[in-house]
């Protein structure tokens, strides 16, 4: 692995860049922001939903298919896009995704109708896929073996930073120049990053990657995915070919498995799943986000739309969540690996799950502090508690040299739940087309969202505590790789 800046910069097999230096400084940069200009724009979209659907004329399909559309091609192409930056150079690809990022931020700006809208979600999606691997793999490449540790912790931290932010700047820009500029404000970010990039980031592969890369296994992914969500979001809507989507994305899933049995280099090897603590700890991971994402879908309109929260407050709402497992994730990780996964992946779930169902006192004259504070406070610490130990056990339960595609897979399966639960959710509680700006029907969707959401966490609880308590965990593995593995998610 070599590679050179073009302000000579260079990075060769036995030493690295100085965290401390100039060099350093520019590298951690060019990853933060790059990074953080994906997360903040997914965190802020959420805020900006209710006046995407008034201006846009838009149904609550689109709205949720505005979501979704990013998640399905960052879940399915994810591991895809750190293969290519293995084999073409993570620098390059990390700076096409950031690119791609870019433009299609813009066009999500000028989007003249919601489903224009959502064609350029899915693009950026792609463009996350390539920029979201591509910016831990550089910190991972480029630090020297001494600074690495350290380079990730400020990599996660700062990263985290944008996640609490991306809520209130959600807010203000909507409430402010509009909602388009949610997108728009990615543009200057991205000239910044490149720029930087090109000049003080050195560039570097891996000198062992060959082989066919495993396109159709990553089509079929997402072709599974995006039927099944095509499927939920249709019988929401009351389309009726809501089956005919259930059938292709059962046909893509099978089409999946048997290619990826018969690939030279799956994207995903089947034989993960031969671990039964792998398979166990990924559905819990599913579970988990599908009760994460699917009442933060529905907590941004209850506050806006039932409450009357104006879109910075309503951003305001999620900043304890961040910020909580922004400053007591270490904690967790440190207390995970004394007393093993089994407590903290079942007292976890269920603290998140008493958090939502604090969620019940905010209605039409709901205040902040009384009712939403508590409530997403509460949801901060079960997360907390359980995100450092669920991306250990995962790590933990196949071979060491399996970690990277074992993280790889826990990543796309939280997306995948957030996926599913958005899709989901609103045919579940009967809210549906235009519904989304009655003050009514929303409050009465949201109450029957909690119920569920808080459901699911407690489901991950049992099968947490039935299914990981005697399978003979080994130790876990340290700070260091928990933080390596776990990136923000986006």
């Amino acid at each position: 692995m070599s590679g050179t800046a073009v302000d000579g910069t260079s990075v060769g097999g036995g030493g690295g860049v100085a965290l401390a230096g100039a060099a350093g400084r520019w590298v951690l940069f060019t990853t933060v922001l790059g990074s953080a200009m994906a997360m903040i724009d997914s965190t802020a979209v959420n805020v900006a939903l209710p006046h995407i659907g008034t201006d846009l004329h838009a149904s609550l399909a689109a709205l949720q298919w505005s979501v979704n559309a990013y998640l399905l091609t960052l879940a399915g192409l994810i591991l895809l896009g750190g293969a290519l930056g293995d084999r073409y150079g993570r620098r390059r690809v990390f700076l096409i995704g950031v690119v791609w990022f870019a433009l299609a931020s813009a066009a999500c700006g000028l989007a003249p109708d919601a489903w224009v809208l959502v064609a350029a979600r899915a693009l950026q999606g792609v463009g996350g896929a390539l920029l979201t691997p591509g910016s831990l793999a550089l910190i991972q490449s480029v630090f020297r073996q001494q600074d690495r540790a350290a380079a990730v912790g400020l990599w996660s931290g700062l990263g985290g930073v944008a996640g609490a932010l991306g809520p209130l700047l959600g807010g203000w820009l909507v409430g402010g120049p509009g909602w388009r500029w949610v997108f728009l404000i990615n543009l200057p970010l991205a000239v910044a990053v490149v720029a930087v990039g090109l000049r003080h980031v050195p560039e570097n592969r891996d000198e062992t990657a060959t082989g066919r890369f495993d396109m159709a296994g990553a089509a079929l992914a997402a072709l599974a995915l995006g039927a099944v969500t095509a499927a939920l979001t249709s019988t929401a809507s009351g389309v009726g070919w809501s089956a005919g989507a259930a059938v292709l994305a059962l046909l893509a899933a099978l089409a999946f498995v048997l290619v990826e049995r018969r690939a030279a280099v799956p994207m995903l090897p089947l034989g993960l799943f031969s671990s039964r603590l792998f398979t166990v700890v990924n559905l819990v991971t599913v579970l988990i986000y599908a009760g994460m994402g699917g009442v933060l879908f529905f907590l941004v309109l209850q506050l806006q739309i039932a409450a009357g929260f104006p879109p910075l407050l309503a951003g305001l709402g999620t900043l304890p969540l961040t910020v909580i497992m922004l400053s007591l994730s270490p904690t967790a990780a440190r207390l995970g690996d004394r007393i093993g996964p089994r407590i903290p992946l079942t007292v976890g779930p269920l603290l998140a799950a008493t958090g939502i169902l604090l969620m019940l006192r905010i209605g039409p004259d709901a205040s902040y502090v009384p009712d939403v504070l508590p409530a997403t406070t509460v949801l901060g610490f079960g997360m907390t508690l359980l995100v450092a130990p669920l991306t250990a056990t995962a790590l933990n339960s196949v071979e060491d040299r399996r970690a990277g595609i074992a993280s790889g897979v826990n990543n796309a399966a939280a997306r995948i739940g957030s996926l599913l639960a958005v899709a989901a959710l609103p045919a579940l509680v009967g809210l549906s087309g235009g519904q989304y700006r009655s003050p009514d029907a929303v409050d009465q969707a949201f109450r029957g969202a909690v119920w569920i959401c808080a459901g699911l966490m407690v489901a991950a609880a049992l099968l947490t505590w039935f299914e990981i308590c005697g399978r003979g965990v080994a130790a876990l593995p340290d700070a260091e790789a928990v933080r390596k593995a776990n990136p923000p998610r986006i």
